[in-house]
């Protein structure tokens, strides 16, 4: 399928430094597409490039076919970038009528909406009385005016009770349900996890990661408490990869070698307190793969 977004070799410097460093990146029609990192990645740099409010220094940028920006590309746009700015002083649904004036967009639409994001009963409050959670609803209903094509979302749950974080949940999957395609970036790994279709992970400006969340995942682990310890990583090497996690080895093999791998601790002479299966959650490998990366970098 042609690619929404097309990303390749982006770089974004502001004096000596370098916030974006030759990102590729590239968002299928359709899907939930999570942008993972710590603060300070590069997220909000790459989401501001690509709604066209800052220009690159160097790399391709295409967006809905077109260059970021573009009168006709932000036409098939929604965004909320950073915090909503929207006018204190004016209501939700004044804010709303203002943007939907200016995008030519029909009044209808607005109540549409407010009712999505669950707003209507706060709708003729002024902004400014808002909790940091109802501005961030308002602006992901400022988004959506357009009823647009493309929908770029920076931390949209930030500021929601675990109430609110459970319906943007639910309205993130409708948008792509129903044909869609959402860009989201967000630090909330369970959040992603839930309701993305792939995942790109980035950290010190440079993309680490890009796959579907299962691929991203890898296959089942085996998670062993032993004793010693040390004795016990370099005894589970001999089957594959190993992670330490607090007090915990992880090695990545097939569960159901689980009694061969028993077996072999013992005839060490290790002590085997714990061993039992489990998938890697995308939060294991997001730490596994930034540590990595600043280890490079260092």
């Amino acid at each position: 399928m042609d690619a929404l977004i097309e990303v390749s070799g982006l770089t974004k410097r502001y004096g000596d430094t370098l916030a974006v460093d030759g990102v590729d990146l590239t968002v299928l029609p359709g899907e939930v597409y999570g942008f993972l990192g710590p603060n300070g990645a590069g997220k909000t740099t790459t989401l501001r490039i690509l709604t066209g409010l800052i220009a690159p220094t160097s790399g391709d940028v295409r967006v809905l076919g077109g260059a970021p920006g573009r009168a006709d590309v932000l036409g098939r746009t929604g965004s909320m970038i950073e915090s909503p700015a929207l006018y204190p002083y004016l209501s939700g649904l004044d804010n709303l009528r203002l943007l939907a004036e200016y995008a030519e967009v029909p009044r209808k639409r607005i109540n549409e909406v407010l009712e999505l994001v669950d707003l209507t009963d706060r709708a003729r409050d002024r902004f400014s009385t808002y909790s940091l959670g109802m501005k961030q609803r308002l602006g992901v209903a400022a988004a959506l005016l357009k009823d647009p094509e493309l929908v770029i979302l920076d931390e949209p749950t930030n500021g929601l009770d675990p109430a609110g974080m459970r319906d943007m949940r639910r309205l993130i999957r409708e948008l792509g349900s129903d044909g869609r395609t959402v860009l989201l970036s967000s630090h909330l790994l369970g959040e992603v996890q839930q309701i993305c279709d792939r995942v790109g992970i980035i950290n010190s400006g440079r993309m680490v990661a890009e796959h579907n969340v299962e691929e991203l995942r890898g296959e089942q682990e085996l998670v062993i408490r032993a004793t010693p310890r040390n004795k016990a990583h370099d005894v589970l090497a001999g089957f594959g990869t190993v992670h330490q996690y607090d007090d915990t080895l992880r090695v990545q093999v097939d569960p159901q070698r689980a009694a061969e791998v028993n077996r072999v601790l013992v005839e060490a002479g290790i002590e085997v307190s714990e061993l039992r299966s489990t998938e890697r959650a995308l939060e294991d490998v997001f730490f596994e793969l930034t540590s990595e990366e600043k280890a490079d970098v260092g």
